[in-house]
């Protein structure tokens, strides 16, 4: 299995990663993309995958990060672009739900970040929230090589049209609950090849851990909740969603 979106360099790993990562593999979550979210956290990012196997980083400035960010970080991104061979620009994208973060702002990083992952070629992984079409209209204007709509939570029509631009829908956590009606129907209905499997660990816990600390360990699981809704068996989602991170993310 692959985790397409771990955070497994928060803090809230610092007391056990080790036996957090080891926990996941003995599951059978062979690859973790661990994606950063400031330019301060990269070193960490980079520390993080090249000390635990199986785990590949992505480097990019989070929108909810954007307000402590400065000009000069976009030049420390491009560097590290070049010089680590990332599987992706990310984690970018917009956040309209959480109040104080300049949505003028949030607009210029991303675009700035948008155009580095097509100077690179690189597919991006997007954080998106309250704000799937101005996503969406950055996305045509500027386009990258596709990747992965991280936690997706719009509309079918919305789904279809990040997938006519490349992208995979990053499933997780939120489809676990039953009262997630329209995730969970779009999770059984949309076509397999568009998805792939997440945890977001720490954040974005699945039902069963009551608000707890997520860790890449629930990803099993995870796939069985997938499994379940669309009448497949666990083996059958594994494959799909593998061979559809693969193809999104072909540096992995």
């Amino acid at each position: 299995m692959i985790d397409t979106h771990c955070h497994l360099d928060a803090a809230e790993f610092d007391g056990d990663r080790r036996e957090v990562h080891a926990a996941a593999q003995a599951l059978g979550v062979a690859k973790l993309v661990v994606p950063a979210v400031a330019v301060a956290g990269f070193a960490k990012t980079r520390q993080t995958v090249t000390q635990y196997a199986g785990c590949v980083a992505a480097y990019g400035i989070h929108p909810l990060y954007v307000m402590q960010a400065a000009e000069g970080d976009l030049v420390a991104l491009r560097q590290w672009l070049a010089d680590e061979n990332p599987v992706a620009v990310g984690e970018i994208g917009l956040d309209h739900y959480v109040s104080g973060v300049d949505p003028l702002r949030q607009e210029y990083y991303f675009v700035e970040q948008l155009k580095l992952a097509r100077e690179f070629d690189l597919p991006v992984l997007l954080h998106v929230r309250r704000a799937v079409d101005p996503v969406l209209k950055q996305l045509r204007r500027f386009r990258v090589r596709g990747g992965i709509a991280h936690a997706f939570n719009g509309s079918r029509q919305q789904a279809e049209a990040f997938i006519q631009l490349g992208f995979a829908l990053g499933f997780g956590g939120a489809m676990t609950f039953t009262g997630s009606t329209r995730i969970r129907a779009l999770a059984a209905e949309l076509p397999l090849e568009s998805i792939v499997l997440e945890t977001d660990a720490p954040d974005i816990p699945p039902a069963w851990l009551n608000g707890g600390r997520n860790t890449p360990a629930e990803l099993p699981a995870i796939a069985d909740v997938l499994a379940e809704l669309r009448g497949m068996t666990r083996d059958a989602v594994v494959a799909a969603t593998v061979a559809n991170t693969r193809r999104v993310l072909p540096s992995i």
